[in-house]
């Protein structure tokens, strides 16, 4: 007796289209978000980090308004802070004040950043060096940078240098123990396995080690940048004829209050901008790092 053939069971539709070829051969996935998709999220979530910001902003002005209305003698109103800065402005006070600060902190951050870095490299590569150095490093680090700066104007004078002076100090024992602390933190791993491809050590340097440090050195020039405008503050409130600090040491003798917000909105406002700018180069320096 012949077995009559039997047709295959049909399938069920699972609702889900099947792979796709490509011209190459392979599948695609449909499921598989695109790059459009992917941009789409990307921009959602910038859109709701900017809306946070936003009701951050509004938030803090409201708590300062409900502040001034609140008794305290003296404190003053975002309008009237508006008021005064725009008369400042008007005046080419503030201005002026700015680019005197500005100049200041540039100039001994920058100087201070880029010895630090050379002498982080040289501390973290060659352990001769860190014996030497490192004792030093910490000694300074614990004396603050703002204890010095009487001794600076008595060494230096009261003119910029003592000014610059403290301020790169500020900058430079921030940077450079967190470049120190960079090259410490490489994986050895990483290094033992350049070096078994057979890379010689300044390839292992420039390859592996500046690459892996990257993130500590742009946190510690991050940090530095905090200290330096902290540090060029306190110098102008001790001896200077202009810059911020200068400007809210002669609103505090006349208790302008409203002059004094003024500058400090302008400290934080410029020092915001630096630091962001710092942190869209660390994003674009170290793209190849996890983030959350």
């Amino acid at each position: 007796m012949k077995q009559q053939a039997t047709s295959p069971a049909p399938t069920r539709w699972s609702g889900r289209p099947k792979d796709v070829p490509t011209a190459a051969g392979e599948t695609l996935d449909p499921a598989t978000p695109t790059a459009d998709s992917a941009r789409r999220l990307l921009q959602a979530l910038n859109l709701r980090a900017s809306l946070l910001s936003l009701c951050s902003a509004a938030l803090g002005l409201l708590v300062w308004t409900v502040l001034a209305h609140s008794g305290i003698q003296g404190f003053p109103g975002p309008m009237s802070v508006l008021s005064r800065g725009w008369e400042l402005i008007r005046d080419g006070v503030l201005l002026g004040d700015l680019g005197s600060s500005l100049r200041r902190v540039l100039t001994g951050y920058v100087i201070g950043v880029a010895l630090a870095i050379p002498v982080g490299f040289a501390m973290g590569w060659y352990p001769v060096v860190r014996r030497l150095i490192e004792p030093w490093l910490q000694f300074f680090r614990m004396v603050p940078p703002l204890a010095i700066i009487p001794l600076a104007i008595v060494l230096m004078g009261i003119g910029e240098t003592p000014k610059i002076f403290v301020i790169f100090l500020a900058a430079f024992l921030s940077s450079v123990v967190s470049t120190f602390q960079g090259v410490v933190a490489v994986d050895p791993t990483l290094v033992n396995a350049a070096r078994v491809l057979g890379a010689k050590d300044s390839r292992v340097f420039l390859g592996v080690v500046v690459p892996a440090s990257t993130p500590f050195i742009l946190v510690g020039m991050r940090i530095g940048l905090g200290a330096a405008w902290a540090t060029v503050v306190a110098a102008e409130l001790i001896a200077a004829q202009s810059g911020l600090g200068f400007r809210m040491q002669q609103a505090q003798l006349y208790y302008d209050l409203p002059t004094m917000f003024v500058q400090l909105i302008v400290i934080g406002a410029v020092g915001l901008v630096m630091d962001r700018l710092l942190l869209l180069a660390e994003r674009r320096l170290t793209g190849w790092q996890e983030r959350r």
